[in-house]
């Protein structure tokens, strides 16, 4: 079994890559694998596994994916993308990364003999703003950003190629994975992760949303679990939807704070001051409660409560 991964490098990339070569197989079912095939703009990882192949370049580039797909692929998890404070700033790039690599992606596995498992991270920001009371799976998506709506062009897509049988898509969309290393990700949620890293280092922070913000998070951990999970979902899960919005912990950012400074140490508290900016508070500090009823079903899950969340964030750093 050959299992393509792209943004291979990236923040969850690298720690699912990790994990399957950790494990030796995919998820709780034990499924195995023995290629792995990993695609992105970096370098090749230091002493790979005999069983790694890594293709260099963007996913935009057809050269590249024609590369990739050389040998039949049976597994991919779809996660490069541009960002959406980068997709915003440069729109032409982030239409061919975030959307056009996707359809080539999906023509090249059109013509496999056998469909592929297409893992697709796609992103809460589907959902656009301002959000209603409670987010559930009935809630209109109605993306506000170039990002999600490419995100959203893609499940569309995702979903028509799996009704013709080309491909066996697995849609998660994903809410603010922490934390990611400090430093430019083209992220505009990235103080989510700042915030970790600043206190556990014992360094001032200047919060860009109100204590009161609100938002949903899940660490990196727990997000590669279920991308695996999603690899591993039976037909008949995936026969009564494609698409999970993953469970996540809504988290309010004082809270946040008060258990970072449990963990860090007392000091921490006095390091955090506030300066909310309207427009980022709207976007990423007024997410109201989710009701993940259908990914829960499938067997999804998030890290449990607030203290085990940033319990995790700090073990992997």
């Amino acid at each position: 079994m050959n299992v393509l991964i792209t943004g291979a490098n990236g923040f969850v990339g690298s720690t699912l890559v990790r994990r399957l070569l950790d494990d030796g197989h995919i998820g709780a079912d034990r499924l195995p694998f023995s290629a792995l095939t990993l695609v992105d703009l970096g370098e090749a990882p230091a002493n790979a596994d005999s069983c790694v192949r890594f293709v260099r370049g963007s996913i935009a580039d057809d050269a590249v994916l024609r590369e990739a797909f050389a040998e039949p692929v049976d597994v991919v998890f779809h996660l490069a993308s541009i960002p959406g404070g980068a997709a915003e700033k440069n729109f032409r790039l982030g239409l061919d990364v975030n959307l056009g690599a996707t359809i080539a992606m999906l023509e090249l596995l059109r013509a496999q003999e056998r469909p592929a498992r297409f893992v697709f991270a796609s992103t809460v920001a589907v959902y656009g703003s301002p959000l209603p009371d409670i987010v559930d799976d009935a809630t209109p998506l109605r993306p506000q950003l170039s990002y999600g709506a490419h995100k959203l062009a893609s499940e569309i897509l995702i979903q028509d190629h799996s009704r013709r049988g080309w491909v066996d898509g697995r849609i998660v969309r994903l809410p603010g994975i922490v934390a990611r290393p400090p430093g430019p990700s083209g992220l505009l949620s990235a103080f989510m992760s700042d915030i970790f890293w600043k206190l556990a280092a014992g360094e001032r922070f200047t919060c860009p949303v109100s204590r009161e913000a609100t938002t949903w998070m899940m660490s990196v951990q727990c997000c590669v679990t279920n991308l695996l999970h999603a690899a591993t979902l039976d037909a008949e899960a995936t026969a009564q939807r494609r698409d999970f919005t993953l469970p996540v912990l809504c988290v309010r950012i004082g809270d946040l704070v008060e258990h970072l400074a449990r963990r860090c140490g007392d000091d921490r508290r006095a390091l955090v001051s506030y300066a909310p900016d309207d427009q980022l508070e709207r976007n990423f500090g007024r997410y109201p409660p989710l009701d993940s009823t259908a990914a829960e079903a499938a067997g999804f899950r998030h890290d449990g409560d607030i203290d085990s969340l940033v319990a995790n964030v700090l073990q992997s750093h």
